[in-house]
């Protein structure tokens, strides 16, 4: 394809422009909560409920960045990237959850968390961010044979639990925030709905605080609940991140 004499200048300012909102964005990077998920750095973590889990992102400039988590089996992880924008950034994901009784899903997914203090909106001191997506889910949802929908010529385990084939398209919208509550410590708190195809639905909501130890070191401790057609989980998290930049 090629730009007529009009397009090129005009993507050439719009290069000019974000090369420029990328320069102050990396200027600004520092100043954010450890917590905030606009935050483009390079940091390593772990965190702990019923196994362990290591986390990380690759700064690769100013507005983007790779990230990645893995649990401790492998039979969980997660791997991704990052755009910021102004407004806002952009995230790219696909990964693996594992349920009881077998039931697992993979996710495909694209979404952004949009800081609402860009439209002057923090009220109390509450740095809110929405957040919404598509994702497509391909998985095995877990039931008992011959009950509800569970209607399968599978030969069911030693419990009468069948595996049965399912996929979703669909989106989210939710809401992540914080509350400073000191220079040391942070509110959190996040909320999400799912609904898809195949009349898949699904709901995410978690409550904690962080503390940061110095610029580079934090703590944070929360409590989460998930549950969707794949299964529901309940766990009290504790993680430990490093920035290194």
């Amino acid at each position: 394809m090629v730009l007529g004499k009009k397009a090129a200048l005009a993507a050439l300012s719009v290069v000019s422009v974000f090369s420029a909102s990328a320069a102050q964005t990396a200027s600004g990077e520092q100043t954010k909560l450890s917590e905030d998920p606009t935050k483009v750095v390079t940091q390593f973590g772990a965190s702990y409920s019923d196994e362990l889990r290591i986390t990380g992102s690759l700064s690769l400039g100013a507005v983007k960045k790779l990230n990645a988590s893995v649990s401790a089996n492998g039979d969980e992880w997660r791997v991704g990237g990052s755009w910021l924008f102004d407004i806002g950034i952009v995230n790219f994901n696909f990964g693996k959850q594992s349920y009881d009784q077998g039931a697992e899903r993979t996710t495909y997914s694209v979404g952004t968390f949009m800081p609402l203090s860009y439209f002057d909106i923090a009220p109390y001191g509450w740095q809110i961010f929405a957040m919404g997506g598509y994702s497509h889910v391909d998985g095995e949802i877990a039931c008992l044979a011959g009950q509800g929908a569970c209607l399968t010529t599978e030969i069911p385990g030693p419990e009468g639990w069948v595996l049965i084939p399912n996929s979703s398209d669909g989106g989210y919208l939710g809401a992540f925030a914080l509350k400073p509550l000191s220079e040391k410590w942070t509110l959190m708190t996040a909320a999400a709905y799912s609904v898809g195809s195949n009349d898949y639905s699904g709901y995410f909501a978690a409550i904690g605080a962080s503390y940061q130890f110095d610029k580079q070191q934090s703590f944070k401790l929360f409590a989460a609940t998930e549950d969707s057609d794949y299964g529901s989980d309940q766990n009290l998290v504790l993680g430990y991140t490093y920035q290194f930049n």
